[in-house]
């Protein structure tokens, strides 16, 4: 699903964020790569989403290799990917549904088909019954389940959540991380970044630990010990 071969990148000349990175995760693994603030896991999440690019290695997604990827194509390649951030990025005035259905709208799928398929997944999040609220109405777990809905929408096989719970209390944090789990479940490749302790040690899975922009640690039952 994604190899990562000799990856690295520099800001500014001087700023080494990543280096040398070597990292394979199979279909269907649900992966936390952990470590503390500027490790390099951000940046190593904008370049798996085709934010930015490398300064070397190559990384390859489903086949893709999007370093050589042409911007025309980043969209397309998005829409294999379903990301979920800290900060929901939800569109305020609009409800559960329009949230959700707004890139399949924007890629111009059928009417019928945006509703069928909005409707399922808000389902499958939990939130049937909430499609016509707003965001403000929804509580902040709400909220994630909303993005993670909306990251949903065109089927994708890597998940990467980005510090999905960071925002959330321990009750909110543990129903996200079993709808994830949920979603893992059903095949979806998830990556997920976190500096959450409590989040990685239950999942007993695998753990990918980065330090000064390098892998130190990858553990097949890992706990992130730093």
């Amino acid at each position: 699903m994604i190899k990562l071969i000799d990856l690295s990148k520099v800001y500014n000349k001087n700023v080494q964020a990543l280096k040398n990175i070597n990292l394979h995760i199979k279909p269907g693994e649900f992966v936390s790569i952990v470590g503390q603030s500027g490790s390099g896991k951000s940046t190593l999440v904008k370049l798996v989403i085709a934010e930015e690019r490398p300064n070397g290695g190559k990384i390859i997604i489903g086949g893709w290799d999007i370093i050589n990827i042409k911007d025309r194509e980043i969209p397309t390649l998005r829409r294999q990917l379903g990301v979920i951030f800290q900060d929901f990025k939800l569109l305020p005035k609009k409800t559960v549904f329009e949230n959700v259905s707004f890139a399949m709208e924007a890629c111009g799928f059928k009417a019928s088909e945006i509703k069928k398929t909005s409707s399922q997944i808000i389902s499958l999040v939990g939130l049937k019954g909430k499609e016509d609220r707003y965001p403000h109405q929804l509580s902040g777990g709400e909220q994630q389940r909303v993005a993670i809905a909306r990251s949903l929408v065109h089927k994708p096989k890597l998940l990467v959540a980005d510090e999905p719970t960071g925002n959330l209390d321990s009750i909110n944090t543990r129903e996200i991380m079993d709808l994830l789990k949920k979603i893992n479940n059903m095949g979806t490749t998830i990556v997920l970044v976190t500096h959450n302790k409590d989040v990685v040690n239950g999942l007993h899975g695998r753990v990918i630990t980065l330090d000064n922009g390098q892998i130190i640690s990858d553990q097949s039952q890992g706990r992130y010990l730093l």
